[in-house]
């Protein structure tokens, strides 16, 4: 299982079909800290039937005058402009990530060299694609919004048919655009971990703003997909469930300082705090002037800050059966030599 945070920074379709625009995105993650920059990779006429409407989320960004093809065929990419892509992202030193739609698109990624192959939450019952995948010796990421968890299950069956997958993570995620986060149902992660033992388990983002990738990094998500644009003004069916430039690197800046945070499962003196145990714990001291082979008793001992270790007050029964081995003043802590 990965101990640090994944975090994948989603340009999808956000490039409005321009390779520069992409480029520019590409340059936009590394500059935030992402690990991974994600796009998209699909033939539209082999995805989306001509009868197919859109999304009503997509019908409010772009509107409802076109259909689902007509529009996503503007954000399509060549395979050629895809490997101009892997190859920028190479020089840039970010590791790139493509889901594929359909059974070409997947040997047009696979081809790049890619080590992981993404499968987006709408591919979970495409037994075709599926079955395709498990026969590639790669790392799988799969998406499972809008499932249940006996789809995913069924999935797993299939991903696992040929046995030649090296890992699978599953992110939980909702397909809205943007999500409600009474949607969000973020203790999913923890029957995901339970339900599915063999896989890491991380989210994917689709809600407004970078609470709910953080709150869900304390939840224990290893892997982080989120949405980014360059404006999300711009025209297009993602831009406004996304995140802008600062945002992201704000968002990936924040997951790394949750890292820290959650820290380790044990609990004991860190570092930063052992200087102040001295400081704020009560040691047991003097509570008046006591004489040597004086028995110690409640009336003349009590507990104070003595700015140094001594005399643990858990002790207390103890130090009332033994006797001063030397006299004391007022204050003074008791030696620990003389607990019987």
């Amino acid at each position: 299982m990965r101990s640090n945070v994944l975090v994948i920074a989603e340009a999808g379709v956000n490039h409005n079909g321009s390779v520069a625009v992409a480029k520019q995105l590409v340059d936009v993650a590394v500059k935030a800290g992402a690990d991974i920059v994600k796009f998209q990779t699909f033939k539209s006429s082999a995805v989306i039937s001509t009868y197919a409407p859109k999304a009503e989320y997509q019908k409010a960004s772009t509107g409802a005058d076109e259909s689902q093809l007509e529009m996503v065929q503007k954000l399509e990419l060549s395979e050629s402009e895809h490997i101009a892509l892997f190859n920028y992202c190479v020089e840039c030193g970010i590791q790139y990530l493509s889901t594929a739609f359909d059974l070409e698109s997947l040997r047009q990624v696979y081809k790049l060299g890619v080590k992981i192959i993404k499968i987006p939450s709408g591919e979970i019952t495409n037994y075709p694609l599926l079955k395709a995948i498990s026969e590639l010796p790669v790392d799988v990421i799969m998406s499972t919004g809008m499932s249940t968890f006996d789809e995913i299950s069924q999935a797993l069956t299939v991903l696992n048919s040929v046995n030649r997958i090296k890992s699978i993570s599953l992110l939980h995620c909702n397909t809205q655009y943007p999500t409600p986060f009474i949607d969000v149902n973020l203790n999913v992660l923890d029957s995901m971990k339970n339900q599915f033992c063999d896989c890491d388990v991380g989210y994917s983002d689709h809600t407004l703003g970078i609470v709910v990738p953080i709150a869900a990094v304390a939840k224990g998500a290893s892997i982080i997909e989120k949405h980014f644009t360059l404006d999300r003004s711009m025209e297009g069916p993602d831009h406004g469930a996304s995140l802008e430039p600062g945002e992201l690197k704000t968002m990936i800046e924040s997951i790394r300082v949750a890292e820290q945070i959650l820290g380790s499962n044990k609990k004991e003196v860190t570092p930063s705090e052992k200087e102040n145990l001295c400081v704020a714990r009560k040691f047991v001291v003097a509570a008046r002037g006591i004489k040597i082979g004086e028995i110690f008793t409640e009336e003349n001992v009590t507990t104070k800050r003595i700015g140094k270790l001594g005399v643990n007050p858990m002790m207390w029964t103890q130090l009332m059966e033994s006797q001063a081995g030397r006299e004391y003043h007022e204050d003074e802590p008791i030696d620990e030599s003389d607990l019987s």
